[in-house]
């Protein structure tokens, strides 16, 4: 059940320059977060060369901020309804600056490592926090769109920006690209600190789940580790099975203290919309499939083109550039044609994109292939992204919006990290033992077919939710106090604002 929208403070069209205010701190942290993730790619080789670090070690600097990012994120999720979102989220960003610092400064590679964790940890907390201050602070509909499509696009549009900072800053020095988030971050709190309203922690609830929280955060942190480590170990080796099998355990052990808390951390009621798993599966496929090819299409310049780091940056900047021009024009397509329809047509462009990249040569093809494809991307980024926000958070109490919140932040970080890995070892398999250029080239394809695959997999699941319904009149039914269940209207806007709790 929603709250009356007449309660929301951001009920009306206009603004006041405090919840903008409120609003640009929100995104400067998601921003960050961004930023963080695709700004330390590029700055890889100058750090091991630096610090004398392995490519094992190496890859720890990447899958460090991962395993504290997606392995936490329930946790933070639910950490901000029980606690207060403001303090959660406040918290956690002077963390996240404390974090740069230190990464900027170290002369270890351990330290390096550790203050990405750090980051990583920080990100799952600030990340679901955030989200949720924006959907109990916005009424649900076309305000809340707006502010959702604003905030997820400093998100896209950091996360293309890091890329152009990393291969400026990393020619002077690596460590600026690991300083720069510090001083953003403490202006966005000094700022936050002033601005962002206090919240209510959940009212009556019974406890705090410990038990959830630590199954819960272990099958996490075990899932992103053993997905991470399955490269190198081997898919089929000994330690992945075992990992696997581990985490299955894990996850079968959550889900029964769950289903019997009194205050679960996850109340898996929520997972009974049709909508809810549609947008946590497409929020799988649509990170997933990108992270996989933003990896292969950076190799393919980089090694294969000889391009240097910024140009490869400059490549990607269209895709960044169109989503930043689209971020206050999404919320009013939403309103008109609902989520659905606007995520199957995003991931419609991300087919196309990524099937006419199947196209690519030794020779650079960058108007008739590089550039559309980017185009492509960045249309399906500004569509996609902001829409599976909406869809995820629609029709959800206030209470649990940071529960939920959470959910689909793992969901993308989870997809990222699996798809990512099966793409490497698809690539990998396929590598002959020659070196030669179209060699390499070669072995690139298949990994574009599963990208392009995992995004076609995301489209027909969204498909599945443009079934035409008949009207009903009736949106809740109640059958006790701790469950109920809705029933959907045919307009597919409406329909999203229909809770289900049980």
């Amino acid at each position: 059940m929603t709250s009356p929208l007449a309660t929301t403070p951001a009920s009306q069209e206009r603004w006041s320059p405090r919840l903008w205010g409120t609003l640009l701190v929100l995104c400067a942290a998601m921003f960050l977060d961004a930023l963080d993730v695709s700004m330390v790619g590029v700055a890889l080789p100058s750090i091991g060369s630096e610090l004398h670090l392995t490519t094992s070690t190496l890859q720890w600097i990447v899958s460090g901020y991962i395993l504290g990012y997606g392995g936490l994120l329930l946790l933070g999720g639910r950490a901000a309804d029980l606690l207060g979102r403001r303090r959660v989220f406040l918290i956690a960003l002077g963390v996240f600056a404390l974090a740069s610092l230190l990464g900027g400064l170290v002369d270890s590679g351990p330290l390096l490592i550790a203050s990405r964790f750090i980051k990583g940890l920080s990100a799952a907390f600030t990340a679901p926090a955030g989200l949720s201050i924006i959907t109990t602070t916005f009424a649900e509909g076309p305000v809340r769109n707006r502010a959702l499509s604003i905030y997820t696009t400093c998100a896209a549009t950091g996360f293309s920006m890091g890329l152009v900072l990393s291969g400026l800053l990393t020619e002077a020095s690596w460590r600026l690209t690991m300083l720069l988030p510090a001083p953003i971050a403490v202006l966005a709190l000094l700022v936050g600190i002033k601005l962002i309203p206090h919240s209510e922690r959940e009212k009556n609830h019974r406890g705090y789940d410990i038990p959830g929280a630590i199954t819960g955060t272990a099958s996490m942190l075990l899932l992103v580790f053993t997905v991470v480590q399955a490269a190198e170990a081997g898919w089929a080796s000994a330690r992945t099975l075992l990992s696997f099998a581990a985490v299955a355990v894990l996850l079968a052990v959550f889900v029964t203290i769950e289903r019997r808390s009194a205050g679960p951390l996850i109340r898996l009621g929520v997972l009974r919309s049709g909508s809810q798993i549609r947008a946590q599966l497409g929020a799988m496929a649509f990170f997933g499939s990108y992270v996989g090819f933003q990896f292969l299409v950076t190799l393919y310049m980089q090694s294969l083109l000889g391009w240097s780091a910024l140009h490869t940056a400059l490549a990607f900047l269209p895709a960044g550039a169109l989503v930043a021009l689209s971020s206050t024009k999404v919320g009013n397509i939403v309103d008109r044609f609902g989520t659905p329809r606007v995520i199957a047509v995003g991931f419609t462009f991300m087919v196309i994109g990524y099937a006419l990249f199947l196209r690519i040569n030794l020779a650079p093809v960058y108007a008739s292939v590089i550039l559309p494809t980017m185009l492509l991307i960045g249309a399906a980024c500004a569509l996609v992204f902001p829409s599976l926000n909406i869809q995820a958070t629609n029709g959800v109490h206030d209470d649990e919006q940071g529960m939920v919140s959470g959910l689909l932040n793992t969901s993308v970080q989870v997809g990222g990290a699996l798809f990512l890995a099966v793409v490497t070892a698809v690539v990998t398999a396929n590598a002959g033992e020659g070196s030669s250029p179209q060699a390499v080239l070669d072995s690139f394809r298949p990994g574009l077919v599963v990208v392009t695959a995992i995004a076609l997999v995301g489209l027909l699941i969204t498909l599945t939710g443009l079934r035409t319904r008949r009207p009903q009149t009736s949106v809740l039914i109640a059958k006790s106090v701790q469950e109920e269940s809705v029933r959907e209207e045919a307009d597919p806007v409406l329909a999203e604002r229909v809770a289900v709790r049980d």
